[in-house]
């Protein structure tokens, strides 16, 4: 009786999966951009409710509010150095480690702002408001490095054909920190008397950040860099001015994209914050 021999396969099987399991890149990707914009959109919402009462009591109201929007928009200003800083970083040295300094960047940021003594305060009419712009451009710091990095995690480990798909995940984040950042907000506001919250209870959410800035860092320490990553390190192609190559070969794209990134923030941010 013949035997049929086991079949064996003579072309290239796929690589084994990395690492990175797909639910971990996903999870990573969008867990540390909500945790991010939680932190970003709860200055927000305190911008408008209790930072102009608190960090500048001596002004008039609308003179309270403007100052609180102008320390607001400071992080404006930080984000995109934040992304240079982070970016560069993270082509040279990798993603893993940029994430997790962006990340712990924006937690201390906002914890410190949930521990920051008010204008009030005796000896900090001056130093509160100051420590918070300081504070608010690290937030902006931690941000810029944050979104740029985790679209690249997500993408550099995507499946073929499915990098768009993937690199929405970390834009889900935005909305998702907003909600949570509001609901929390709304929820304090109701059971809290208007003293109480007033006098603690906007601190709440910028202290639980530090619980969410730890699974975050539990998510994203178990990651490994992308295979595409690896390979541009193991043939050693790193680039030694990464951002010098972007405006070299697709400044005309990168003007496109910033300018249409700066009319929907300052749309959103109309809506959300300033409305």
């Amino acid at each position: 009786m013949n035997t049929v021999p086991a079949p064996t396969s003579s072309t290239a099987q796929p690589p084994a999966a990395p690492a990175n399991t797909r639910g971990r890149v996903i999870t990573a990707s969008m867990v540390g951009t909500t945790i991010e914009f939680f932190d970003f959109y709860a200055y927000a919402t305190a911008a408008s409710l209790v930072f102009p009462a608190l960090f500048f009591p001596t002004q008039t109201p609308a003179n309270q509010l403007l100052s609180s929007f102008a320390v607001f928009g400071v992080a404006f200003v930080a984000r995109p150095l934040g992304s240079l800083i982070f970016g560069h970083y993270g082509d040279r040295v990798g993603r893993k480690a940029t994430l997790v300094a962006s990340l712990l960047v924006m937690g201390i940021a906002t914890f410190l702002i949930g521990v920051l003594p008010t204008a009030s305060t005796p000896g900090f009419s001056f130093i509160a408001p100051a420590i918070l712009v300081l504070l608010r451009f690290c937030q902006g710091i931690g941000l810029g490095g944050e979104w740029s990095g985790a679209a690249l995690l997500a993408t550099e480990n995507a499946p073929p054909g499915k990098r768009a798909l993937y690199g929405t995940f970390p834009q889900l984040g935005a909305p998702v920190g907003f909600i949570l950042s509001n609901l929390l907000f709304v929820l304090l506001s109701v059971q809290l008397s208007p003293e109480q919250f007033m006098a603690w209870g906007w601190r709440v959410p910028f202290l639980l950040s530090s619980v969410l800035v730890v699974v975050g860092l539990w998510v994203r320490l178990k990651l490994m860099e992308s295979p595409a990553f690896q390979k541009v390190l193991d043939e050693q192609r790193v680039a030694s001015v990464p951002i010098a190559r972007v405006f070299r070969t697709a400044w005309k794209p990168l003007v496109l994209a910033t300018l249409a990134m700066v009319a929907t923030y300052v749309l959103f941010y109309l809506m959300t914050a300033f409305l």
